[in-house]
């Protein structure tokens, strides 16, 4: 093929993962016509699990860049007035004693139900980019392309391969050889998350039948406790409140989680009320509203040398899995998806290596960072904060402040600074 048709071939990308990320990235990058964009996932469709997600203001932000704005709020939820800067108010989790609020100004909990927000995303997606009962199960490379297999027998050979699938990833080993990086794989947090969803208004009534304010159910809480925290915030337009109660085995530096166990699984409500027995009449009203609760074990991933390789990237959770202390797992995955975006629009076939490691370069503090935070965040709620401790003035002063590095931050800061390494680099 002549040299000029070449260069007029379109740069073709391969995500590899269909939730929340790889689809928000599939759009952005499908608005650009001189792009090639393939979405292969697992499943048989698009779907989520889990419940409500919250989104900080960088989240919120990210959302905007990516231009689903939109979409986001026909479905996001957000506090009552005059509580719509409140992202939680914190409680003692034994009497429900107001400590503190945490205030995002101008968003607030932004929050929605995972499997909505998902919906919304994918209906801005064109038709012809989303392929199904697609598993990857390999990745390799060569110096002009990258091809992923999947176990149905077919393969995706192009430019470049991004692996948004998530914390158990199949890209990541061909990022990080396991000859040359050892075994990476997700390890269990020490915490327990059992989860519910109530409605609205039976919790408003169990709460006022306990001589609660029954406020506590629209107004986003956090219950604490020693190796113990307790969640809730409502979503689907405010029908619904999610409900997550946590608890951590400290007992070991690096607990394991019994051979075999399911990562979720059903439980009864009896052995969720029996770990927070003596908690406060909000936090019983609140546990005894969810007759079936699911568990879940709480996974992470540790902070990786590396995202890319060549032509492949990881990204999300197939880079960065973090606990959900901080509410900030898929706000990480949308700011990827909105610097990423960015870059491969003004890429050519030539420097591809060159973005995916300007991209790298750019995320890996910030996103390393996140991880180690979260998981701070969850030793905090829990009393067991590094010089805090259940030090309620101590702990006041933290939760006040904590979040600010993390929400002011702009994802398209990250792009320019990216933009300079790879005109350095050119």
């Amino acid at each position: 093929m002549p040299a000029k048709q070449t260069q007029q071939k379109r740069l073709s990308i391969g995500i590899v993962g269909g939730g929340i990320g790889g689809v928000a990235l599939a759009v952005a990058l499908s608005r650009h016509q001189h792009l090639d964009v393939q979405l292969f996932e697992a499943a048989p469709q698009f779907s989520e699990i889990g419940a409500g997600v919250s989104f900080g203001p960088n989240a919120v932000k990210a959302i905007q860049l990516l231009g689903l704005e939109a979409s986001y709020q026909c479905i996001a939820d957000a506090s009552p007035a005059p509580f719509e800067d409140v992202w939680f108010e914190w409680r003692r989790g034994k009497d429900d004693t107001y400590l503190t609020a945490s205030l995002a100004p101008g968003v607030g909990q932004s929050s929605v139900h995972r499997a909505d927000f998902l919906g919304a995303i994918v209906a801005n997606l064109p038709e012809g980019i989303a392929h199904f009962g697609k598993r990857c199960i390999d990745v390799k490379q060569d110096a002009d392309s990258a091809t992923a297999s999947f176990d149905d027998g077919t393969h995706f050979t192009g430019d470049v391969i991004i692996g948004f699938d998530g914390i158990k990833s199949a890209v990541r080993p061909h990022v990080l050889p396991p000859e040359q990086y050892g075994e990476i794989t997700p390890f269990w947090s020490g915490t327990y998350a059992y989860r519910g969803m109530i409605p609205t208004r039976d919790l408003e009534t169990a709460l006022e039948a306990k001589g609660s304010e029954k406020r506590l159910a629209l107004v986003p809480q956090m219950y604490l406790g020693k190796d113990r925290h307790i969640l809730t915030f409502p979503v689907k337009q405010s029908q619904l409140v999610n409900v997550v109660a946590f608890i951590t085995d400290r007992s070991v530096p690096s607990p394991k989680l019994p051979e075999g166990e399911e990562w979720v699984q059903a439980v009864s409500q009896q052995e969720m009320l029996a770990v927070f027995e003596s908690w406060s009449p909000a936090c019983q009203a609140i546990l005894e509203c969810i007759p079936e609760p699911t568990r879940w074990a709480l996974h992470e991933l540790p902070e990786l040398a590396r995202y890319h390789r060549g032509r492949v990237l990881i990204v999300g959770d197939a880079a960065h899995a973090l606990v959900p202390h901080q509410g900030a797992g898929a706000g990480q995955a949308l700011e990827d998806a909105y610097v990423l975006a960015s870059l491969l629009a003004d890429t050519s076939r030539q420097n591809v290596e060159t973005v995916l490691s300007a991209f790298e370069q750019v995320r890996h503090g910030r996103t390393c960072k996140v991880q180690r935070t979260s998981h701070e965040a969850g030793d905090v709620y829990e009393y067991s904060g590094k010089n805090i401790g259940a030090d309620e003035t101590k702990l006041i002063d933290n939760l006040e402040k904590r979040f600010d590095w993390l929400w002011n931050h702009d994802p398209h800061d990250d792009v320019m600074a990216a933009q300079r390494i790879v005109a350095l680099a050119i």
